[in-house]
């Protein structure tokens, strides 16, 4: 009764030997997954939108019976619709919001960079600070106040 194939009892032993795969295998997404906000809105959109469908198709057989009932699910129908399109532009307001506040990537491949071939400012001029240009109703500004342009070398001269 002991005496069991010797090919047996190495399968067995190597079988229990070796890891087992499990059923379920995680495979990377081929999209990343939707921002939390955006998905809700997204569930969110997609129920309204199967609710409205709904009540689209009983108002069509509504209409069919000629039931009483057919005008208020009318009403309801365009209620519905005008909150389904609410629900779809929230979706896609959200994710311009999402791509807005977190979507930038700070590198050099970004879109946040300026355009090819704009010429770089010199350093010292693009940060020097510039003189702001005198407002002419400003008290000690126009004629006869402080220097213009007939004192300066070049300038315009009374005869």
């Amino acid at each position: 009764m002991g005496s069991e194939h010797p090919d047996r009892r190495e399968d067995h032993e190597a079988a229990v030997r070796l890891p087992r795969q499990g059923l379920w295998v995680a495979e990377p997404a081929a999209r990343p997954r939707m921002p939390d906000p955006v998905r809700t809105a997204a569930v969110r959109a997609v129920l309204i939108v199967a609710v409205t469908l709904t009540l689209a198709t009983i108002t069509f057989f509504l209409a069919l019976t000629g039931s009483w009932l057919a005008l208020p699910m009318v009403l309801i129908s365009v209620a519905g619709t005008i909150v389904g399109t609410w629900g779809v532009l929230d979706v896609w307001i959200t994710r311009q919001m999402w791509k807005q506040r977190y979507g930038v990537v700070s590198v050099p491949s970004s879109t946040a960079r300026g355009r090819r071939g704009a010429p770089e400012p010199a350093y010292g001029s693009a940060y020097a600070p510039q003189p702001a240009p005198p407002h002419p109703g400003h008290p000690g500004h126009g004629p006869g106040h402080g220097p213009g342009p007939g004192s300066q070398p070049g300038g315009l001269r009374r005869a």
